[in-house]
């Protein structure tokens, strides 16, 4: 089928237009929290992975950090079960974790042959392979109670990551996908909320961006609108104000920790918009809202 004069140029511009992207991000890292719908509908899930096979074609380096919070529900309802939540974090007693692990398996399969079918080398993780991902376990603070501490069970709040794993994938032009479980102080498995393993590892690796896909257009005002950037003070009277709650805070929170500790820039955008990773990272419209060190 042969294209109209307009729709050739207007696809020669849009090619065109990556090319000082392709530039900018050769050889640089980008972490990539996939979750939210991009997870769940099919076509979605094939336009990431050929997005994410694209950006390793044309020389950068994609880490996937994935969540499962969805498929961890289904597991929990068909064994009667409720999940349950305190400030974004999934509250994990030891049948829970049961149920995480078996979920965050089966997703992590399913992402990398995705990936593969698309022409990647994609290889699974999680941060119990080498003990590359180490945790305490965590302690939240109650917001109704100051001071007194709450304990969610088998959460973990990471005290150490060796990036040489993922290191040594990427010189091989793997795709490294990882599951947010951690190795606790006495070998016991800890389940780590995907995006604060998403904002560390890219502290760690050094990277250049951090993507999260979530499933809003990104943070949004209390009138619906999009807030297209944020700094900390922003942020912090968005929490104040009730603004920003549940699973956003820890987004949010690992947002602006990254930002903070050296990632040049850290976006959260829609990832229900067909290929958002290929417009936030290759062209010139951002889809969503850039978090901001200062």
């Amino acid at each position: 089928m042969s294209l109209t004069h307009a729709t050739a140029v207007q696809k020669a511009h849009t090619l065109s237009e990556a090319l000082p992207y392709i530039q900018r991000f050769f050889d640089k890292t980008i972490v990539i929290k996939y979750g939210g719908n991009a997870m769940t509908d099919p076509k979605l899930q094939q336009g990431f992975a050929r997005d994410v096979v694209l950006l390793k074609l044309v020389g950068m380096n994609p880490v996937i950090v994935h969540g499962g919070g969805p498929q961890i529900n289904d597991l929990l309802k068909r064994i009667g079960k409720a999940g349950e939540f305190v400030q974004g974090m999934r509250v994990t007693d030891e049948e829970t974790m049961d149920v995480v692990e078996m979920a965050l398996g089966k997703v992590n399969k399913d992402i990398v042959n995705l990936i593969n079918q698309y022409g990647g080398k994609a290889v699974g993780l999680t941060g119990q392979d080498s003990s590359f991902i180490r945790a305490n376990k965590m302690l939240l603070e109650s917001r109704d109670a100051p001071g007194t501490m709450l304990d969610i069970g088998l959460v973990g709040e990471i005290n150490r990551i060796d990036p040489s794993i993922i290191a040594f994938l990427d010189s091989g032009d793997f795709i490294p996908v990882v599951a947010p479980i951690a190795v606790g102080p006495d070998s016991e498995t800890l389940n780590i909320n995907a995006d604060v393993v998403a904002g560390k590892l890219a502290e760690v690796l050094g990277a250049e961006k951090l993507v999260l896909l979530t499933n809003t257009p990104g943070v949004l005002d209390k009138s619906g609108n999009l807030l297209t950037g944020l700094t900390p003070i922003q942020i912090d009277e968005l929490v104040a104000d009730g603004t920003l709650s549940g699973g956003m805070l820890p987004k949010i929170s690992s947002a602006l920790d990254a930002a903070r500790g050296g990632v040049k820039s850290v976006h959260i955008i829609d990832g229900r918009v067909e290929h958002a990773l290929l417009l936030e990272i290759l062209t010139d419209e951002g889809v969503g809202t850039l978090i901001k060190s200062k």
